[in-house]
């Protein structure tokens, strides 16, 4: 009788455990940037996201804020693990690269995206490696670690987000 109990306890046990590991977090909400705890950036730049998620998307509208200069990025994240094109944003007169991004889940509370573009300058093609990973690093904080390689330069960058 005690071995069926122990035996139905490790089971629960297991249960339990792989049902945690299994959660996702839930990214949706406002968030707006801690810039005395974020690195990489523009000095006067602050940042605000708006995000909406769903299973397998996260849809993401970052406000950049700089003295003079206010705009929207929109974005959209498919958590499939499978290569998706993407237009990322240009400057204002420029043709906007070609990428490609490649999304997915992490176990540890957060995802990890890669991309991959390729735009087109007089000097001929330039690609530019961005992975981005998002984790939920404490209660209704949000942190993405941003790390960029180009043929010009090679930078990290850390954003930290409250939850508003």
């Amino acid at each position: 009788m005690r071995y069926k109990f122990a035996i139905l306890f490790a089971s629960l046990l297991l249960l339990v455990v792989v049902a945690a590991a299994g959660t996702k977090p839930d990214f949706t909400g406002s968030w707006v940037m801690d810039r005395s705890r974020s690195f990489g950036l523009p000095g006067d730049m602050n940042q605000t996201m708006e995000i909406k998620q769903t299973a397998e998307q996260i849809e993401v509208e970052t406000k950049l804020i700089q003295p003079g200069n206010e705009r929207n990025v929109k974005d959209v994240y498919i958590l499939d693990g499978k290569e998706h094109e993407f237009t990322p944003p240009a400057a204002a007169g420029q043709t906007p690269p070609k990428g490609k991004r490649t999304a997915n889940w992490l176990a540890d509370k957060g995802i990890i995206v890669d991309e991959v573009t390729t735009a087109e300058t007089p000097k001929g093609p330039v690609t530019t490696r961005v992975v981005r990973k998002w984790t939920m690093t404490a209660a209704d904080e949000l942190t993405i670690a941003l790390y960029v390689d180009s043929p010009t330069a090679s930078y990290e960058a850390k954003r930290i987000f409250k939850k508003k």
